[in-house]
């Protein structure tokens, strides 16, 4: 079978997974968020934390909820980090406590649901830090994503109340109800499918070449699985999800895009159902849909016929990817991680084409919307669907509707802010490392040769780390040594800032549309859920992200897929 054709048949069988799994999934999630009934187990942990889960919040209460759980989460990793060195050896494995500026950019990425690492993890961390601290944060930041996703919707489905839900109940059932169930049965399917879950030391494996390499064990599959289900993305080990105790085989591999893609996919279901339009839904999923396959197609066109005759010959840009995947299993992956918040990789996105490279940057930049990260992905595809809206209405000379509340001042500045802050971050960092004298070294020191360290390329390197992390992915482009102070830091405050400040907009926005009293249909009203509004809000996707990141792509990768 050629490389061309499995690839392929690879990404039609994980479409008929998505489609096979997308109601069931999206009706249970609603279910979940619309309940009036609590677990036990789910009473248990409000009275331990002193919570009122039938208690409505309106938006000022809830952001407030989203910051405290996060900001006590941040406090506990970087603590946990720093008395690792007096931990006994079977949970520090004898590593050393992490440098601070290091421990403060790791807190920061993982409550940020961001998992960039810049340290290598069966290097550093034991297995307290593994598993007490970064899996625990696996799970809780995915669930905050979600929760905030449900408020903007609730904002859409309520009317003359402005309140929200309940943060902590839509924390602990996200958690309990749905993250937990899938990575138990996930967890099931790799180990049975060859990923490593133990607690064992450190021990020496003897090599074929001679001699022996040190390997430490760990609940690598339970952390695999919510590393993806969550949009996560953090590694165990330094490889990633190229390594094989990690993600041993084609099926794993294939089934981990597929974990990475079905809650974001299926909480567009959600949304039709909480807003009683499932057709709406519909409009959003295609929205995705088309961007996603697009995106796939190309990435899977350059890396099999780009870059040159010899590529070409070689049958691929096979250069940094795992032959057990392929190249097109490794495109399939790269996008499904690029254009959600995962930033897990199978291959290593710096050998990509430069055209490959660029369609990793393009997909963060778009601000991970197709399907993006769970939860994030949807209430920024809803923000992107407020301004098309807004454009539609200009157009006609119109007040601007969706589902039924008036978009006014107040909703576009908002929507507008949450638009500009995740690229000011990134073009300003950016800006900063390449201006001071000391930062651009980082991408000659890990570099092969200067040439791959220098440039168009290793400006693209730079741009990728803080596209990367403002917008929570966490994927590395590469050859960029970014474990030095500076880097650490500011990656670290991008990660932070562009979490939690597009949250705030996101939450004020609720607020405000729940405040509104609804808009009846006229036959002037916008039909949302028709593939003409699919269709503007992919073309306003596109031009937004193009203006804005166009001079950067043309100094980085485009640059160099040119050269």
């Amino acid at each position: 079978m050629s490389p061309v054709l499995s690839g392929v048949l690879q990404l039609t069988a994980l479409v008929a997974a998505l489609a096979l799994v997308y109601r069931p999934l999206g009706d249970y999630m609603a279910r979940v968020y619309s309940s009036e009934k609590h677990l036990r187990v789910e009473k248990l942990i409000y009275r331990s934390i002193g919570a009122d889960p039938d208690a409505e919040m309106r938006w000022p209460a809830y952001l407030r909820g989203v910051l405290a759980f996060s900001l006590a989460g941040v406090l506990f990793l970087y603590l946990l980090q720093r008395i690792q060195g007096v931990l006994p050896d079977s949970l520090s494995l004898g590593f050393t406590a992490i440098a601070p500026d290091q421990a403060f950019n790791t807190a920061a990425s993982f409550v940020a649901n961001t998992n960039w690492q810049s340290y290598s993890g069966e290097q550093a961390m034991g297995h307290a830090v593994q598993t007490l601290g970064l899996a625990v944060q696996n799970f809780v930041s995915a669930a905050v994503g979600i929760a905030v996703a449900v408020a903007l919707v609730r904002g859409f489905a309520r009317s003359r109340t402005g309140d929200l839900g309940n943060f902590w109940a839509d924390l602990v059932r996200g958690t309990v109800r749905i993250l937990i169930p899938i990575a138990v049965v996930g967890a099931l399917v790799l180990v049975a499918c060859g990923a490593v879950q133990n607690f064992a030391g450190i021990h020496g494996i003897g090599q074929l070449t001679g001699g022996t390499q040190q390997v430490n064990g760990g609940a690598v599959a339970s952390q695999e699985v919510i590393k993806e289900l969550g949009t996560n993305g953090g590694g165990y080990f330094n490889a990633n999800s190229s390594h094989p105790f990690e993600n041993p085989n084609a099926f794993t591999n294939l089934f981990e895009i597929f974990l990475i893609l079905v809650i974001p996919f299926a909480l567009t279901r959600t949304f039709g159902k909480l807003v009683g339009n499932v057709k709406q839904g519909y409009a959003i999923l295609a929205t995705m849909g088309v961007i996603w396959l697009g995106f796939t197609a190309l990435m899977m066109w350059t890396e099999f016929h780009g870059g040159g005759e010899a590529l070409k010959a070689a049958g691929g840009a096979l250069e940094g990817k795992e032959q057990r995947f392929g190249v097109g299993a490794s495109a399939i992956f790269g996008v499904a991680t690029t254009l959600t918040s995962t930033g897990a990789v199978d291959s290593f996105h710096s050998s990509f084409t430069g055209f490959g490279g660029g369609l990793t940057l393009l997909g963060m930049m778009l601000g991970e919307i197709a399907p993006g990260g769970v939860g994030s992905g949807l209430y920024g595809m809803l923000v992107m669907a407020i301004i098309a809206v807004f454009i539609a209405g200009l157009m006609v000379g119109r007040t601007p509707e969706y589902l039924g509340k008036k978009i006014g001042t107040r909703e576009i500045k908002l929507a507008a802010c949450y638009i500009l802050i995740t690229p000011t971050l990134v073009l300003g960092f950016t800006a900063l490392s390449m201006a001071l004298s000391a930062p651009p070294e980082s991408m000659l020191n890990t570099a092969s040769n200067s040439v791959n360290g220098s440039g168009a390329h290793g400006f693209s390197e730079v741009l990728y780390a803080f596209t990367s992390g403002a917008n929570n992915n966490g994927s590395a482009f590469g050859g960029l040594n970014a474990n030095t102070p500076w880097y650490n830091t500011t990656i670290g405050l991008a990660m932070l800032l562009g979490r939690f400040l597009p949250m705030v907009f996101v939450l004020a926005l609720a607020g405000s549309l729940a405040e509104q009293k609804p808009v009846p249909e006229t036959v002037g009203t916008l039909r949302t859920e028709k593939p003409l509004f699919a269709g503007l809000l992919v073309g306003a996707i596109l031009i937004i992200t193009g203006l804005t990141y166009f001079p950067a792509l043309a100094l980085g990768p485009m640059a160099e897929g040119l050269s």
